[in-house]
């Protein structure tokens, strides 16, 4: 399945998640030069309007999950309106790798807007969550959080030369502290190659946690997270997709073996969506 993303507004969709409470939609924002703005469409790329993040600041926002809330937002909600699903936002990117610190932005899942003219909604505010890298700033593209152990996982791009891609994890207890270091989980087997396009552009999780997906501009990687996170090959080699999502970088799982690929608009072309299957 291919789609057009029609929404004017969503030029360069960077980060991609598939609601679990509404159904049919998905959840997508822009890279940078964007405010911070979330865009609902779905797999037909329908234009179903945006809304604002309250509270947020957008710098280079790259990629976003869907998963349980940090404690802050859980403890804040009302009695029997518990808040159980959160967007999380990452605003890592960061191309000369000089951030002293990044952020990833967490709020409660907004209920979708009512069509493509609704533009002007703005969700709760959203929780921030500072945090730095122990080995240094690096740019990050491929975020998830997982339902398992609700701790908040960073894999590195591995765009610059001689670089390795490397897994962080942030515990669900970090989003109470003022700036969090991120603990490194493991180097991958996965060799960076900035020419062919082998850089992770996006990441995601199974909604029941037993599989990880990372993505580069060419391929899909699959694994099976384990103790603390690290993760193991869960196939021999990578599913290829060069040729399907030109200039992509968002990936969510859309099904247990299927995924959702978006591309960038360019001047002759609007943004695509792709559907496609990826199994073991």
């Amino acid at each position: 399945l291919q789609a057009t993303i029609q929404s004017p507004r969503l030029i360069e969709s960077s980060g991609v998640a598939v609601s679990r409470t509404y159904p049919d939609v998905l959840w997508s924002h822009n890279d940078s030069g964007d405010g911070p703005y979330v865009y609902a469409t779905d797999v037909h790329g329908t234009d179903r309007g945006r809304l604002l993040i309250a509270g947020a600041g957008a710098i280079d926002w790259e990629d976003m999950s869907i998963g349980p809330c940090p404690v802050q937002i859980t403890l804040q909600a009302r009695p029997r309106q518990y808040a159980t699903t959160c967007l999380y936002l990452a605003d890592t990117g960061d191309n000369l790798e000089l951030r002293p610190y990044v952020t990833v932005y967490a709020v409660p899942e907004p209920e979708p807007p009512a069509n493509a003219g609704d533009t002007l909604g703005t969700t709760r505010a959203a929780v921030a969550l500072h945090l730095r890298y122990p080995d240094g700033p690096h740019d990050v593209e491929g975020v998830y959080i997982s339902p398992r152990d609700t701790a908040f996982y960073l894999v590195s791009k591995g765009y610059k030369k001689e670089s390795a891609i490397r897994l962080y994890r942030v515990g669900r207890e970090a989003w109470t502290d003022t700036l969090a270091e991120a603990t490194l989980v493991q180097t991958l087997d996965i060799r960076p190659n900035r020419e062919a396009g082998r850089v992770i552009t996006g990441g995601a999780i199974r909604p029941d946690g037993r599989v990880v997906a990372l993505r580069t501009y060419g391929e899909i990687y699959l694994f099976y997270p384990g103790v603390g996170g690290r993760l193991a090959p869960a196939r021999e080699r990578p599913c290829g997709i060069a040729g399907i999502d030109t200039a992509g970088e968002a990936i969510p799982f859309l099904t247990d073996s299927t995924f959702v690929l978006t591309s960038e608009a360019s001047r002759s072309r609007k943004g695509a969506i792709n559907v496609i299957k990826c199994g073991f």
